[in-house]
């Protein structure tokens, strides 16, 4: 939807977030004003104070006039001191982060990261535990414990039921997408049509978590084993216990001399060859001399060899 920014707002006593996508900053003042109205509404309690950062979306006249009407106290943190909006700049940076492993898992184009911010504020609300309360965020401020059972992996290949289109007795009923989100107004699944190219909110779906995800038409990922292999020049090594003597590497020992013959087209760990001993020959309970010490000029011809 041509959206450039996103706005956080967090509670300061139960850490619960929402989030709001902006195409300027210029919204930033009338999606507030229309924030504080509708919660204030539902929860039956004042926003008494909005500290913020000191950017001039959050200081021109509609802000003014809002703070003054309602007797809102504004608290402003010095410019590039961020950590005196400690609360906001840490729900940010965890935003993004989550965001972008939930992208690069499931393989998706950064397109699809309002969607992803969307759900990760909405799932972190539910699943995250706060110090003050030892509490997810959602209790605190709903009064209830919430529900996971619906929770599903972002970006899972689902089954869409057309249920939009006038279809005919063998037309196909089905169509291919990718889970994208949860809706905020409705019990129901946000998923994107791969046919008509947009984001339905619907019920009727079937997730299928075990199929591997598609890759997306973005650049290659952080995370693609091959591609990194290959940028290390790394070339695995396979090492195979050979049963069949004659399948794997062939020595012989004559005289302290060893050969290797090596059969092409396999995978190979070369061992360094021991010299052979009478002691551990395989030979050695054939031999007549099995059992006794050797003398003292073999031992010296032994020597002599190794």
């Amino acid at each position: 939807m041509k959206k450039m920014y996103c706005l956080v707002v967090t509670d300061d006593f139960s850490r619960f977030s929402w989030v709001f996508f902006l195409a300027t900053k210029d919204e930033t003042s009338g999606i507030l004003k229309a924030f504080i109205t509708g919660i204030e509404n539902q929860i039956n309690h004042r926003v008494k104070i909005i500290r913020c950062d000191n950017g001039t979306k959050f200081k021109n006249n509609e802000m003014n006039q809002l703070c003054e009407i309602k007797g809102i106290k504004r608290e402003f943190s010095v410019s590039r001191t961020s950590q005196q909006n400690g609360v906001a700049e840490r729900k940010n940076r965890t935003l993004i982060k989550a965001t972008r492993t939930m992208l690069a898992d499931s393989k998706l184009p950064t397109t699809f990261w309002a969607k992803a911010v969307n759900t990760v504020c909405y799932v972190q609300n539910m699943v995250l535990v706060i110090k003050p309360h030892s509490k997810t965020s959602y209790e605190p401020f709903h009064g209830r414990t919430p529900s996971l059972s619906f929770m599903r992996l972002f970006g899972c290949p689902v089954t869409i039921l057309n249920t939009l289109d006038h279809l005919g007795k063998f037309d196909g009923k089905a169509d291919e997408g990718f889970f994208v989100g949860y809706s905020v107004n409705s019990k129901a699944f946000r998923v994107f049509n791969s046919r008509t190219k947009i984001v339905e909110e619907t019920l009727h779906i079937t997730f299928l978590e075990n199929k591997p995800n598609v890759v997306g038409s973005g650049p290659e990922w952080l995370f693609d084993i091959d591609t990194l292999t290959k940028s290390m020049n790394y070339k695995s090594v396979v090492a195979r216990n050979q049963s069949n003597g004659n399948a794997g590497t062939k020595a012989c020992d004559d005289a302290g001399k060893a050969r290797v013959e090596t059969i092409p087209g396999k995978d190979y760990i070369l061992l360094p060859l021991w010299p052979q001993d009478p002691q551990f020959s395989s030979s050695s309970k054939d031999s007549p001399n099995a059992g006794f010490k050797p003398s003292g000029e073999e031992e010296k011809n032994k020597k002599r060899d190794v």
